[in-house]
């Protein structure tokens, strides 16, 4: 069994997860770098973010936010997956709502925040779904890009079993130069899958849950029938 990572994982957890008989290789498939911008006062607004590396580059630019629930012009703070709520933690910040994709994020604002107003912390390649459906509603909203995102097109000579893709513009990278085949496809969460469904009719196994926790489980599940 030969299974596909677009992104590089620790080997050790690998064997860990996958067992010793499962031979794995890891790809990167994307690359991110930081955006150098100003730091501006934050008051009277609620913060978005998406993605992991959007909370490292916010901080890496020097923003502080002012989470005391107490004070009058306090920021919210809002983020997509664990991964990105893990990061905030890190960084020494709490959320006020978690949701598992951009989706339900839009859905929760619209319903229940609309009187607030929003900057979102993200890449270049940014999926559009909040700054399609806020503005909408009229809701303030503006993105802020922290980091960008390009896609590094590798081609893949070696044949594989399975293919596991963590993010949209992951699944495109490998789709200009490669063919998905009849690999069974691996994606972490339902926003990667609609990309993987786009570009093949291949079925995608989606994990539950937007963790690497969620994935393995996945796969030791539907491909190698360990658990």
């Amino acid at each position: 069994m030969k299974i596909l990572f677009t992104k590089t994982i620790d080997p050790a957890l690998l064997s860990k997860e996958l067992g010793e008989d499962v031979s794995v290789d890891c790809v990167e498939v994307i690359k991110t770098s930081s955006v150098r911008i100003s730091p501006f006062d934050l008051k009277d607004y609620s913060l978005i973010f998406t993605s992991a590396k959007g909370v490292s580059s916010f901080f890496e630019n020097g923003f502080i936010p002012n989470e005391d629930f107490a004070a009058k012009n306090y920021n919210r703070i809002y983020c997509v997956g664990e991964k990105t709520k893990k990061e905030l933690r890190k960084n020494g910040f709490g959320t006020f709502k978690v949701l598992r994709n951009a989706d339900e994020l839009s859905k929760f604002i619209v319903t229940h925040c609309q009187h607030e107003r929003f900057l979102h912390f993200c890449g270049n390649i940014a999926l559009d779904v909040l700054d399609r459906s806020l503005p909408l509603q009229n809701i303030s909203y503006r993105k802020i890009i922290v980091y960008n995102t390009e896609e590094i097109n590798p081609a893949i000579t070696e044949k594989y079993h399975a293919a596991v893709f963590f993010s949209p513009s992951g699944v495109r990278s490998f789709a200009n130069r490669n063919s998905f085949g009849d690999m069974k496809l691996v994606s972490i969460g339902e926003t990667t899958a609609a990309e993987l469904r786009k570009q093949t009719s291949q079925p995608v196994l989606v994990s539950e849950g937007n963790t690497l926790k969620s994935v393995m489980k996945l796969i030791r599940k539907e491909i190698l029938d360990k658990d």
